[in-house]
């Protein structure tokens, strides 16, 4: 059904958007589990520091996030280690991915890397 429901948007639409996520239904288990999650606050004080990262490091540009990188800021703010490379190199040959998604994974993946506080892009931030 979600296949058939995307298959409906054109592709030059779906290329733009930068994250597409399935939401599926929680199950009971889930709901009842007794492990701690992360709260909140904590998440929002993760957001609210990655966010003043990305301030700090376009400071001196007429950018404010991450998403508005051009490529020559992506190639400057975007360096990736040899396994995320192979990483993203086969998620490309095997998926058929264009050079803007290729661009899109690099921006969210730094994305990720600030919330995780990590100054380098690391294979865990392009997988996920």
């Amino acid at each position: 059904m979600v296949q058939r429901y995307l298959s409906k948007v054109s592709g030059p639409l779906m290329d733009r958007i930068d994250l597409h996520i399935e939401v599926t239904p929680v199950n009971f288990d889930d709901l009842h589990d007794k492990e701690e999650q992360e709260s909140s606050h904590n998440i929002r004080t993760r957001v609210v520091k990655a966010r003043k990262k990305q301030l700090a490091r376009f400071m001196n540009n007429n950018i404010h996030s991450n998403a508005q990188m051009d490529s020559r800021e992506i190639r400057k703010h975007c360096s990736i280690d040899k396994e995320a490379a192979q990483l993203l190199k086969m998620a490309m040959d095997n998926l058929g991915l264009s050079a803007r998604a290729h661009d899109r994974i690099l921006k969210v993946s730094r994305t990720i890397a600030d919330l995780d506080d990590s100054e380098s892009i690391l294979s865990q931030h392009i997988s996920e």
